[in-house]
């Protein structure tokens, strides 16, 4: 028995990374999925591999006319709809904030801000009308702190979608639909190289290199994979976690936390030193 038996849910952004393994994990735990992307060939490989529990919509999240045949597409082919996990999004214009281009700026709030507002605003209705619910969005850690990003207009995009969660589970828990986002760290994907200009496809393939990169990114010395983040989707569209609501799990192997140990460490030895104190 799955953790998401019987439920219905749609997964934007599932033509790679976290959205096309969180498709795995969740028709692996129950669940039919209606899988979304602007990549065609990708998404129907997919939900050929994942059977008849599973279906691609080819979409644009920033539309709200694909958004709403998106939700309905769930609806219609399945009854229902238990969750949606607004996960699509992209990189932003990378550098200061002298160097911003006005049209870049506002593509990237598109695809990382509304995307997620088209989501949830028309998930809403069918979900309140069924007395449950559970919507995800996906944040960043750049969303928490400056810094955690190549790009000042990610990390403020990151921070809307972590704070548009909370406010609109303050409005529908109350029809009881739970809202709740997931802040991922270092996880290796293929978002990186596309922040750095690199085509798509190739960026994907770049995912495997960029876990040496990050393994000592944060305290757990690994770098962080999309069935991370897979795995907490699952249990937050699960009635595990029916009382939660409003909150952002941060899943970054710790990395927000403070500064590493042994960092920290290195730089008690030099300060001792430079006092000409004897290290043990």
């Amino acid at each position: 028995m799955g953790r998401l038996d019987g439920k219905v849910a749609v997964i934007t952004g599932a033509t790679s990374g976290i959205g096309w393994r969180t498709a795995e994990v969740f028709v692996e735990e129950g669940a039919k999925v209606v899988i979304a992307g602007r990549r065609a060939p990708e998404g129907e490989a997919l939900a050929k591999q994942l059977g008849a529990n599973c279906i691609f919509r080819k979409t644009d999240v920033t539309e709200e006319d694909q958004m709403r045949a998106l939700i309905g597409a769930a609806v219609d082919k399945f009854g229902r709809l238990d969750c949606i996990f607004n996960n699509a999004g992209g990189p932003a214009q990378t550098g200061g904030i002298e160097g911003l281009e006005v049209d870049r700026f506002d593509q990237a709030m598109a695809t990382l801000v509304r995307s997620v507002m088209l989501g949830m605003k028309h998930a809403a209705p069918v979900m309140k009308k069924q007395g449950s619910g559970s919507i995800i969005n996906n944040g960043s850690i750049a969303g928490h702190l400056g810094g955690y990003s190549t790009s000042v207009v990610y990390g403020a995009a990151k921070a809307a979608v972590i704070h548009l969660t909370k406010c609109v589970a303050m409005e529908l828990g109350e029809s009881g639909v739970r809202v709740n986002s997931i802040s991922p760290g270092a996880i290796a994907t293929g978002i990186f190289a596309k922040a750095l200009g690199v085509e798509t496809g190739a960026a994907d393939q770049k995912a495997a290199g960029m876990r040496e990169v990050f393994k000592t990114a944060q305290p757990i010395p690994r770098a962080g994979i999309p069935d991370d983040i897979a795995q907490a989707a699952a249990f937050l569209a699960s009635d595990q976690a029916s009382f939660i609501n409003g909150s952002d799990l941060v899943i970054d192997g710790g990395v927000i936390g403070g500064r590493n140990w042994t960092q920290q460490q290195q730089g008690y030895v030099q300060l001792r030193k430079m006092f000409g104190q004897t290290v043990d």
